[in-house]
């Protein structure tokens, strides 16, 4: 059975946290984090975005916070960040009254050396080109420095960036401004010492397609 839509009056007066509780993507549980850690809470980032409504509000927020950057051209890591750069920059296109194009920045092949992002599909870009960048949840910063990475190593510089959520533990050195929409309170604890180990309940990986 599909999902209910999470469309609601007063949709632009809702929380991030409430946007998420809306479409489910802020589970409860016993999660194993990429980390190794362990928590109670699980943000599902993709189960926001499959709605075009949430989707074009929080184009909407990022648009409102980047648009004193005058910028051209907006920039977003794979996957999420494609469709942020796009909304984004349609959004941004209407506050500015010209257009203000939406790419993405993606995972170069071992094969081509790896370990980095580029941007790969013939872009324009020039070295005047205003930049800025977009990403989903922040947590070590690692998709967005390797955003700018690829933005710098294309000629130009990035302004500024925004994010959804900003669930990283320890400032992030990008040499810019990152403004996040939203926090949403997350616990997490070693494995020897999860409470929910304890009462015996199951693990759950999230992204498993086990």
């Amino acid at each position: 059975m599909a999902p209910a839509s999470p469309q609601a009056p007063n949709l632009a007066q809702a929380s991030i946290e409430e946007l998420f509780l809306r479409s489910g993507a802020l589970r409860d549980g016993h999660f194993l984090l990429k980390s190794g850690r362990h928590s109670g809470r699980y943000l599902e980032k993709f189960l926001v975005l499959q709605y075009p409504s949430l989707g074009v509000e929080i184009g909407r927020r990022l648009a409102r916070e980047l648009a004193g950057y005058e910028p051209t051209l907006v920039v977003g890591p794979t996957t999420g960040g494609v469709l942020l750069a796009f909304e984004t920059g349609r959004q941004l296109s209407e506050v500015l009254g010209r257009e203000v194009r939406g790419i993405f920045a993606e995972p170069v092949p071992a094969a081509d050396g790896g370990g980095r992002r580029a941007l790969r599909r013939g872009w324009p870009l020039s070295a005047d080109e205003r930049v800025v960048l977009v990403d989903d949840i922040l947590t070590t910063g690692a998709s967005l420095l390797e955003t700018a990475d690829a933005v710098r190593a294309a000629g130009a510089e990035p302004l500024a960036a925004a994010v959804i959520v900003d669930r990283s533990t320890t400032p992030v050195a990008a040499g810019f401004p990152v403004q996040a929409l939203g926090s949403i309170e997350i616990q997490t604890w070693a494995a020897e010492d999860c409470p929910i180990c304890r009462e015996g309940r199951a693990l759950e990986k999230p992204g498993s397609s086990a």
